[in-house]
């Protein structure tokens, strides 16, 4: 994973972890807030602006990521 992702200091507000370039030329960047809040950016191809931004509490991201690792739920 280490080599993949490059890690940024925001001073002031957290980390923003940067997933390089995905398959299709596609990015993904993770601001992680101090206060444990989280904004996911998506950027299209060679886009320097996000085509969609989700902002997400510390819960929903976990949930999130759970889901993306393959972990199953239940009602």
């Amino acid at each position: 994973m280490g080599r993949h992702v490059k890690i940024q200091e925001l001073m002031g507000i957290g980390k923003r972890y940067d997933l390089g370039v995905l398959g299709g030329g596609q990015r993904v960047s993770v601001v992680l807030h101090k206060d444990g809040h989280r904004e996911l950016y998506a950027f299209e191809k060679s886009a320097e602006e996000p085509s969609a931004v989700l902002e997400l509490s510390d819960d929903e991201s976990r949930m999130l990521g759970a889901v993306l690792a393959g972990t199953y739920f239940e009602d």
